[in-house]
């Protein structure tokens, strides 16, 4: 499904070049549940940016079923991210202003859906991650690990083909980042949903196929932690 090859990012800072990426090599199958893992400013931000088709800016070769990404177009790419990710975020990026519902639905809207047709579908999402009764609610009425059950079923609603999660579980305690992370670990089971992890928390290795390890921009696959 995704595949990177030799790929390097460099950003000037002042008069010296910051080498943030050096020949990054790797790929993730239909069906994994890849962590790639590495401590604060080791690179994995940077590249969760080009995996998720937000940033195609650098040296190097991504294929993303079989497509090479450096072809395509802004309104492309565009495109592509919209239909194929679906991102989790460590803060949830949820709107404070609309109900959870109306949350969920917005990958579903722009792709076309009308509002009318919605409900059912993101229901049906909310049950999968265990809180179809939240659907009227705002995010201000919900914890930190609803919040992170309702992003991850905005992440899925659309049926993406993979999901993105950047330190899914950064912001709850271990508790709740049992349940989250059993949840992700479900639909990777389950429902063969292939799932991306940004982390710098080891103690996640377990729930992954495959274990990629950045330092100073290397990777490196990794069966240790």
């Amino acid at each position: 499904m995704i595949e990177i090859k030799k790929v390097n990012k460099t950003y000037d800072s002042g008069e010296e070049k910051l080498h943030v990426l050096k020949d990054v090599t790797f790929t993730v199958e239909e069906g994994e549940f890849v962590g790639i893992m590495g401590e604060s400013g080791s690179g994995k931000s940077t590249l969760m940016n080009i995996i998720g088709f937000m940033d195609n800016k650098f040296e190097g070769e991504y294929f993303f079923e079989d497509k090479l990404i450096k072809n395509e177009s802004d309104d492309s790419l565009s495109h592509i991210r919209n239909e194929s990710v679906g991102f989790v975020f460590q803060n949830f990026n949820l709107i404070d202003n609309y109900t959870v519902r109306e949350n969920i639905e917005l990958p579903l809207l722009y792709a076309g859906l009308s509002p009318k047709k919605t409900r059912e579908v993101v229901l049906k999402a909310l049950e999968s991650v265990g809180i179809p009764e939240k659907i009227d609610k705002y995010p201000t009425q919900l914890s930190g690990g609803q919040k992170q059950r309702v992003a991850i079923a905005r992440a899925i609603v659309h049926k993406p083909k993979f999901i993105l999660a950047d330190e899914p579980t950064g912001a709850l305690d271990s508790v709740t980042s049992k349940e989250i992370m059993d949840i992700f670990k479900k639909l990777n089971t389950e429902n063969k949903t292939t799932v991306v992890m940004v982390t710098h928390d080891r103690t996640l290795s377990t729930y992954c196929t495959k274990i990629l390890f950045m330092v100073d921009g290397n990777l490196e696959e990794r069966f240790d932690l």
